[in-house]
Protein backbone atom coordinates (compact mmCIF):
# COMPACT_ATOMS: atom_id res chain seq x y z
CA UNK A 1 0.00 0.00 0.00
CA UNK A 2 2.57 2.57 0.86
CA UNK A 3 4.84 1.48 -2.20
CA UNK A 4 1.56 2.62 -3.95
CA UNK A 5 1.55 5.53 -2.76
CA UNK A 6 5.09 6.86 -2.72
CA UNK A 7 4.82 5.72 -6.59
CA UNK A 8 1.58 7.71 -7.19
CA UNK A 9 3.84 10.64 -5.53
CA UNK A 10 6.18 10.63 -7.70
CA UNK A 11 4.42 10.38 -10.56
CA UNK A 12 2.93 13.30 -9.16
CA UNK A 13 6.04 15.39 -9.00
CA UNK A 14 7.21 14.47 -11.92
CA UNK A 15 4.11 15.80 -14.24
CA UNK A 16 4.04 18.62 -12.06
CA UNK A 17 7.81 19.83 -13.02
CA UNK A 18 7.02 18.89 -16.61
CA UNK A 19 4.24 21.07 -17.07
CA UNK A 20 3.99 24.05 -18.92
CA UNK A 21 4.04 27.42 -17.54
CA UNK A 22 0.65 28.86 -17.84
CA UNK A 23 0.33 30.89 -20.97
CA UNK A 24 0.09 34.79 -19.89
CA UNK A 25 -1.37 37.36 -22.23
CA UNK A 26 -2.67 41.19 -22.47
CA UNK A 27 -0.93 42.31 -19.38
CA UNK A 28 -0.09 45.67 -18.63
CA UNK A 29 3.02 47.25 -19.73
CA UNK A 30 4.39 47.42 -15.79
CA UNK A 31 3.50 43.54 -15.91
CA UNK A 32 6.16 42.26 -18.58
CA UNK A 33 9.10 44.76 -17.51
CA UNK A 34 8.81 43.68 -13.78
CA UNK A 35 8.52 40.02 -15.28
CA UNK A 36 11.65 40.79 -17.88
CA UNK A 37 13.71 42.37 -14.72
CA UNK A 38 13.21 39.57 -12.63
CA UNK A 39 14.15 36.93 -15.24
CA UNK A 40 17.17 39.01 -16.17
CA UNK A 41 18.53 39.30 -12.02
CA UNK A 42 18.18 35.00 -11.84
CA UNK A 43 20.14 35.13 -14.89
CA UNK A 44 17.87 33.59 -16.94
CA UNK A 45 17.86 35.35 -20.29
CA UNK A 46 15.29 33.61 -22.58
CA UNK A 47 12.74 34.08 -20.25
CA UNK A 48 13.86 37.79 -20.15
CA UNK A 49 13.45 37.89 -23.83
CA UNK A 50 10.26 36.89 -23.72
CA UNK A 51 9.31 39.33 -21.23
CA UNK A 52 10.60 41.68 -23.73
CA UNK A 53 8.65 40.52 -26.63
CA UNK A 54 4.89 40.69 -25.08
CA UNK A 55 6.06 44.11 -23.67
CA UNK A 56 7.10 45.16 -27.20
CA UNK A 57 4.19 43.15 -29.23
CA UNK A 58 1.02 44.35 -26.51
CA UNK A 59 2.64 48.34 -25.84
CA UNK A 60 4.46 49.12 -29.02
CA UNK A 61 4.52 52.57 -27.23
CA UNK A 62 5.64 52.30 -23.23
CA UNK A 63 7.57 54.79 -22.65
CA UNK A 64 9.39 51.65 -20.51
CA UNK A 65 10.42 50.26 -23.75
CA UNK A 66 13.27 52.68 -24.06
CA UNK A 67 14.65 51.45 -20.98
CA UNK A 68 14.04 47.65 -21.65
CA UNK A 69 15.96 47.70 -24.60
CA UNK A 70 19.07 49.22 -23.18
CA UNK A 71 18.87 47.17 -20.45
CA UNK A 72 18.29 44.25 -22.10
CA UNK A 73 21.72 45.02 -24.31
CA UNK A 74 23.43 44.89 -21.31
CA UNK A 75 22.10 42.30 -20.02
CA UNK A 76 23.54 40.45 -23.00
CA UNK A 77 26.69 41.86 -22.82
CA UNK A 78 27.15 41.39 -19.36
CA UNK A 79 26.63 37.49 -19.62
CA UNK A 80 28.78 37.60 -23.30
CA UNK A 81 26.37 37.45 -25.88
CA UNK A 82 27.40 39.85 -27.81
CA UNK A 83 25.38 39.57 -31.24
CA UNK A 84 22.34 39.45 -29.25
CA UNK A 85 23.63 42.56 -27.11
CA UNK A 86 24.25 44.57 -30.71
CA UNK A 87 21.13 43.36 -31.88
CA UNK A 88 19.79 45.39 -29.15
CA UNK A 89 21.89 48.39 -29.36
CA UNK A 90 20.65 48.63 -32.91
CA UNK A 91 17.21 48.33 -31.87
CA UNK A 92 17.69 51.44 -29.36
CA UNK A 93 20.19 53.39 -31.87
CA UNK A 94 17.03 53.23 -34.41
CA UNK A 95 13.37 53.77 -32.66
CA UNK A 96 14.53 55.09 -29.20
CA UNK A 97 18.11 57.12 -28.95
CA UNK A 98 18.71 61.20 -29.03
CA UNK A 99 22.31 62.21 -30.34
CA UNK A 100 23.60 62.27 -26.68
CA UNK A 101 22.41 58.52 -26.05
CA UNK A 102 23.25 57.31 -29.72
CA UNK A 103 26.98 58.38 -28.65
CA UNK A 104 26.87 55.68 -25.80
CA UNK A 105 25.00 53.36 -27.89
CA UNK A 106 27.66 53.79 -30.50
CA UNK A 107 30.18 53.18 -27.75
CA UNK A 108 28.13 50.03 -26.44
CA UNK A 109 28.41 47.90 -30.19
CA UNK A 110 32.39 48.64 -30.60
CA UNK A 111 32.95 47.52 -26.81
CA UNK A 112 30.51 44.38 -27.99
CA UNK A 113 32.37 44.09 -31.13
CA UNK A 114 36.15 43.78 -29.00
CA UNK A 115 34.81 41.66 -25.80
CA UNK A 116 33.54 39.01 -28.44
CA UNK A 117 37.17 38.69 -29.65
CA UNK A 118 38.55 36.86 -26.43
CA UNK A 119 40.74 34.23 -29.13
CA UNK A 120 41.48 37.14 -32.02
CA UNK A 121 43.06 34.59 -34.77
CA UNK A 122 40.14 32.81 -34.50
CA UNK A 123 37.94 35.54 -36.59
CA UNK A 124 39.84 37.90 -38.44
CA UNK A 125 36.58 39.19 -40.34
CA UNK A 126 35.31 40.04 -36.76
CA UNK A 127 38.77 41.92 -36.12
CA UNK A 128 38.48 44.27 -39.43
CA UNK A 129 34.55 45.42 -38.28
CA UNK A 130 35.74 46.49 -34.82
CA UNK A 131 38.26 48.12 -36.27
CA UNK A 132 35.95 49.83 -38.99
CA UNK A 133 33.53 50.85 -36.31
CA UNK A 134 36.24 52.24 -33.78
CA UNK A 135 37.66 54.48 -36.85
CA UNK A 136 34.00 55.64 -37.56
CA UNK A 137 32.73 55.83 -33.72
CA UNK A 138 35.94 58.39 -33.61
CA UNK A 139 34.86 60.30 -37.23
CA UNK A 140 31.69 60.83 -36.07
CA UNK A 141 32.28 61.82 -32.27
CA UNK A 142 36.15 62.93 -32.10
CA UNK A 143 35.21 65.20 -29.15
CA UNK A 144 33.53 61.91 -27.21
CA UNK A 145 34.66 60.86 -23.64
CA UNK A 146 34.85 57.08 -24.68
CA UNK A 147 38.00 57.86 -27.46
CA UNK A 148 40.61 57.24 -25.11
CA UNK A 149 38.89 53.77 -24.58
CA UNK A 150 37.87 53.06 -28.38
CA UNK A 151 41.87 54.42 -28.86
CA UNK A 152 42.78 51.90 -26.45
CA UNK A 153 40.55 48.96 -28.24
CA UNK A 154 41.80 49.86 -31.94
CA UNK A 155 45.23 49.75 -30.97
CA UNK A 156 45.19 46.29 -28.85
CA UNK A 157 43.11 45.22 -32.26
CA UNK A 158 45.24 46.53 -34.44
CA UNK A 159 48.26 44.78 -32.38
CA UNK A 160 46.08 41.28 -32.63
CA UNK A 161 45.77 41.94 -36.27
CA UNK A 162 49.61 41.91 -37.19
CA UNK A 163 49.80 39.02 -34.86
CA UNK A 164 47.17 36.80 -37.11
CA UNK A 165 48.93 38.05 -40.21
CA UNK A 166 52.35 36.79 -38.78
CA UNK A 167 51.25 33.53 -37.65
CA UNK A 168 49.15 33.39 -41.21
CA UNK A 169 52.70 33.80 -42.80
CA UNK A 170 54.60 31.58 -40.71
CA UNK A 171 51.61 28.93 -42.16
CA UNK A 172 52.48 30.02 -45.25
CA UNK A 173 56.07 29.04 -45.03
CA UNK A 174 55.90 25.39 -43.39
CA UNK A 175 53.37 24.92 -46.83
CA UNK A 176 56.04 26.25 -48.75
CA UNK A 177 54.63 29.31 -49.76
CA UNK A 178 57.22 32.35 -49.76
CA UNK A 179 55.19 34.79 -51.98
CA UNK A 180 51.92 35.04 -50.01
CA UNK A 181 54.44 34.54 -46.92
CA UNK A 182 56.13 37.35 -47.65
CA UNK A 183 52.90 39.19 -48.74
CA UNK A 184 51.46 38.74 -45.04
CA UNK A 185 54.82 39.41 -43.56
CA UNK A 186 55.08 43.03 -45.15
CA UNK A 187 51.58 44.42 -44.35
CA UNK A 188 52.09 46.90 -41.78
CA UNK A 189 48.61 48.09 -40.92
CA UNK A 190 49.84 51.45 -38.51
CA UNK A 191 53.12 52.87 -39.01
CA UNK A 192 53.15 54.96 -36.04
CA UNK A 193 53.34 51.59 -34.30
CA UNK A 194 57.33 50.40 -33.24
CA UNK A 195 56.69 46.33 -33.51
CA UNK A 196 60.01 46.15 -32.81
CA UNK A 197 58.65 47.31 -29.04
CA UNK A 198 55.49 45.00 -29.40
CA UNK A 199 55.38 41.47 -27.32
CA UNK A 200 53.72 38.93 -28.85
CA UNK A 201 50.94 37.35 -26.95
CA UNK A 202 51.41 34.47 -24.43
CA UNK A 203 49.13 31.61 -25.60
CA UNK A 204 47.94 29.43 -22.66
CA UNK A 205 49.14 25.84 -22.15
CA UNK A 206 45.68 24.44 -22.24
CA UNK A 207 45.02 26.32 -25.76
CA UNK A 208 48.62 25.72 -27.14
CA UNK A 209 48.22 21.78 -27.09
CA UNK A 210 45.52 22.05 -29.05
CA UNK A 211 45.36 25.03 -30.98
CA UNK A 212 49.70 25.58 -31.17
CA UNK A 213 51.32 28.76 -30.09
CA UNK A 214 50.92 30.53 -33.64
CA UNK A 215 54.33 29.26 -34.50
CA UNK A 216 53.88 25.90 -34.68
CA UNK A 217 52.11 23.01 -33.34
CA UNK A 218 52.55 20.12 -30.81
CA UNK A 219 51.63 17.61 -33.21
CA UNK A 220 53.69 19.42 -36.49
CA UNK A 221 56.01 16.56 -36.75
CA UNK A 222 53.10 14.02 -37.54
CA UNK A 223 52.51 16.12 -40.65
CA UNK A 224 53.98 14.75 -43.83
CA UNK A 225 57.09 16.79 -45.17
CA UNK A 226 55.72 17.14 -48.85
CA UNK A 227 55.15 20.23 -51.20
CA UNK A 228 51.26 21.40 -51.12
CA UNK A 229 48.86 20.38 -53.56
CA UNK A 230 48.55 23.97 -54.45
CA UNK A 231 51.22 25.43 -56.40
CA UNK A 232 53.77 27.82 -54.18
CA UNK A 233 53.21 30.74 -56.48
CA UNK A 234 49.59 29.69 -56.08
CA UNK A 235 47.91 33.32 -54.71
CA UNK A 236 45.03 36.10 -55.95
CA UNK A 237 47.14 39.20 -57.29
CA UNK A 238 43.60 41.07 -57.83
CA UNK A 239 42.80 39.77 -53.79
CA UNK A 240 46.28 41.15 -52.97
CA UNK A 241 45.96 44.49 -54.38
CA UNK A 242 42.61 44.87 -52.67
CA UNK A 243 43.96 44.18 -49.48
CA UNK A 244 46.83 46.38 -49.89
CA UNK A 245 44.06 48.77 -50.35
CA UNK A 246 42.17 48.21 -47.76
CA UNK A 247 44.84 48.63 -44.98
CA UNK A 248 46.83 52.14 -46.79
CA UNK A 249 42.70 53.16 -46.57
CA UNK A 250 42.54 52.43 -43.05
CA UNK A 251 46.01 53.98 -42.27
CA UNK A 252 45.19 57.29 -44.20
CA UNK A 253 41.84 57.61 -42.20
CA UNK A 254 43.61 56.65 -38.57
CA UNK A 255 46.45 59.47 -39.06
CA UNK A 256 43.51 61.88 -40.27
CA UNK A 257 41.76 61.03 -37.17
CA UNK A 258 44.94 60.95 -34.68
CA UNK A 259 46.98 64.60 -35.70
CA UNK A 260 44.06 66.50 -34.27
CA UNK A 261 45.19 65.12 -31.18
CA UNK A 262 48.71 64.71 -32.00
CA UNK A 263 48.86 68.16 -32.70
CA UNK A 264 47.31 68.79 -28.98
CA UNK A 265 50.09 67.45 -27.72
Amino acid sequence: MMRNILTSVLVLLFLLGCSKEPEEYNKPAVYWYDKMIESMAKGRLEKADSYYSSLQSEHIGSPLLESATLIMAQAHMYYEEYLLSEHFLNEYIKRYANPIEREYAQYLKIKAKYMALPHPRRDQGLIHQAILAGMDFKRSYPRSIYIPVVDTMITRLILARASLNESIAKLYERLDKPKSAEFYRNIKPESWIDWKNVQKAQVPLYRGIFEGDGDESWYGFIVPDTQSVVSRHAYDEDEKVGYEKNVQQHDEMHREIMRPQQDSL
